[in-house]
């Protein structure tokens, strides 16, 4: 496995991942409705428009194995004003037949290095409430909840969510 910076020619595979692992991960705790209606040409022309945008203010990594994506990372400077300075993972999808694989955590240990490696001392994340699968993820991965919740409304739904905290220097000590 690869884990390397994405480019515009990885739009259709993360966009796949993106899809494939809202419609697994999500299953239950979003209207089924909504990840029926999930589309990956659409999330395609969607991660194009980012991978192309010379102002984005995230960056996003992707894992490769055997020349396909099978999990992508989004991250970059905290976008909530209660967090100046801190660094934010944004997002980490796997494919579905990648979990429990070793992709999160090549992803995820990327992830932190880069972030500290940018300054960040301490980065934040937030979890979609009720996914204790990515929960546990996160907590072997040293992150811990904090108290912090949100809630975010979206087209069909509205998402509730738990914020995980970790410094960073434990992940470039």
């Amino acid at each position: 496995m690869h884990v390397r910076a994405a480019a515009l020619t990885d739009a259709d595979g993360i966009a796949a991942v993106h899809v494939r692992s809202w419609q697994a991960a999500y299953r239950g705790l979003m209207p089924q409705e909504v990840l029926d209606g999930l589309s990956v040409e659409e999330r395609a022309d969607g991660w194009r428009s980012i991978l192309a945008d010379p102002e984005r203010i995230s960056r996003t990594l992707v894992a490769q194995r055997d020349g396909r994506v099978v999990g992508w990372a989004g991250f970059g400077d905290a976008r909530d004003e209660d967090a100046p300075g801190t660094g934010e993972l944004w997002g980490i999808y796997a494919l579905p037949d990648s979990w429990s694989s070793g992709v999160g955590h090549a992803l995820i240990t990327a992830v932190e290095r880069e972030l500290a490696d940018a300054g960040h001392a301490v980065a934040y994340l937030w979890v979609l409430e009720g996914n204790e699968r990515a929960s546990a993820f996160y907590e072997r991965h040293g992150w811990a909840a904090d108290g912090a919740a949100k809630v975010e409304n979206r087209p069909g739904l509205v998402l509730h969510e738990r914020r995980h905290v970790k410094t960073l220097k434990d992940a470039v000590g």
